[in-house]
């Protein structure tokens, strides 16, 4: 069944000047939401929507954020991406959970432009599958002319017989992550989507799926990547497909097709280690009546200067893999151990570390508030330099990534960020100090 995806701007959300605060009101809420025509499914939503509104935000412009939970249960919002304080990071372990009927506001001003995105950081396994996400959207005063932008916030759900979000915890789940039988974009199954022919369209892809991993396709076409977790890379870069791993992003420039063409938007076979999946459409794109391009996309988007420039021992290994419970079923660890606590961090010292996964199956490496560049996987080279947030282990496969920490000390963490592994142990907290 096909439908039309939009994404709604937070109705709260006010810029006068560049000056000015911009502020928006969010309200956690149980709320139910129709995915396809005549489905209906109850979760929660932000604003009484899933997903949440779509936050606009000016790079170097303070945001102020309040929330207002209305949950049946505590919960607190985490914003993937953004550097910032430590203190506003958004989870248990820097600030007390909001409690039903509580607000709290979080205050801080985003240093970079991009795509970023927020959820939940307690409960995540529950909170994010019934809805709780949505997409923040951070402009720079130099952005690439493009004819027109489309969000896309990917996901999937898991409905029971009912049409219901189906049951939390069985050991399938636990071990594999939670995968859904239902495709959303935008908090819509398999919608469809449209395009003008003869225009190029900045798309900001978030996969904000609990474990789902996209090899992402537009009909086999070429595009050019633009950006990644951190923002635009050096110069776009011309593929056919790009692999979103659990809470990664990707900026795209799609485009120009022909008048009538018809296009899958969907995920390439892909084996994250839990068996290969065929290929799944998420959206179908329509290619409309044409209209003039004033897109203007540079050679040059902007220089990231290295981090490493030559052979440079790794500063810190982190460990990543899993074990047999006879209580729990399966756990996950970081360093041999679940919820490991690791060495502090000195800011402005240069970090080199080693992500070793020997487990048998992929893990989305995240770092919380800093973005690091991917040295290599498996001793080669990535094709771009970029900056990332998120990265994906392969099984057997080892990631080397160098990150400086700036002068935001306080408590952090990095985790899997397929929220069952997160949950069961594979994630580590950490200080930044001075």
């Amino acid at each position: 069944m096909l439908h039309t995806a939009e994404l709604r701007e937070a109705p709260s959300t006010t810029v006068a000047n560049e000056q000015d605060v911009v502020r928006v009101e969010l309200e956690a809420r149980e709320t139910s939401w129709e995915h396809a025509p005549g489905r209906v499914v109850s979760g929660y939503g932000f604003n009484g929507q899933v997903p949440g509104p779509v936050i606009e935000a000016k790079q170097g412009v303070p945001l102020e954020i309040r929330l207002t939970n209305n949950l049946p249960e505590p919960t607190v919002v985490h914003w993937h991406g953004l550097r910032i304080p430590a203190e506003m990071d958004g989870t248990e372990v820097v600030q007390r959970l909001v409690q039903p009927g509580e607000t709290f506001t979080y205050r801080f001003t985003p240093p970079d432009a991009g795509t970023f995105w927020y959820h939940p950081h307690a409960n995540e396994t529950e909170q994010l599958e019934k809805g709780l996400y949505g997409a923040l959207i951070v402009r720079g005063a130099d952005e690439p002319t493009l004819d027109g932008e489309q969000i896309l916030v990917l996901d999937d759900l898991k409905l029971n017989w009912r049409g219901q979000v189906a049951g939390f915890g069985n050991l399938m789940d636990r071990h594999n992550g939670r995968e859904g039988n239902v495709r959303l974009v935008n908090g819509m199954a398999e919608p469809e989507l449209t395009i003008a022919a003869g225009q190029i369209e900045r798309w900001r892809v978030i996969n904000a799926s609990s474990a789902r991993y996209v090899r992402l396709s537009i009909g086999g076409r070429p595009f050019h990547v633009l950006g990644t977790d951190g923002g635009l890379i050096e110069a776009p870069v011309e593929a056919t497909e790009v692999l979103l791993a659990a809470a990664d992003r990707v900026d795209l420039a799609v485009g120009p097709f022909e008048e009538g063409e018809v296009l899958t938007v969907g995920a390439l076979p892909y084996n994250r280690g839990t068996g290969k999946r065929k290929a799944e459409r998420f959206a179908t794109l329509k290619v409309g009546p044409a209209k003039p391009s004033v897109a203007a996309i540079p050679e040059r988007l902007r220089t990231i200067e290295p981090l490493v420039t030559g052979p440079m021992p790794p500063s810190r290994t982190v460990k990543l893999s899993g074990r047999m419970s006879l209580r729990r079923g399966f756990d996950f660890l970081v360093n041999d151990e679940m919820h490991h606590h690791a060495e502090p961090v000195k800011v402005g010292e240069l970090q080199v570390w080693d992500i070793v996964n020997v487990a048998p199956i992929d893990h989305p490496f995240h770092l919380h508030g800093f973005f690091f560049q991917v040295l290599a996987v498996n001793g080669e080279p990535p094709p771009w330099r970029s900056w990332e947030d998120v990265v994906n282990v392969p099984a057997k496969s080892t990631v080397r990534i160098a990150w400086l920490p700036d002068d935001r000390p306080g408590s952090w963490m990095y985790h899997c960020h397929i929220l069952e592994h997160h949950a069961a142990g594979m994630m580590a907290h950490f200080e930044v100090v001075q």
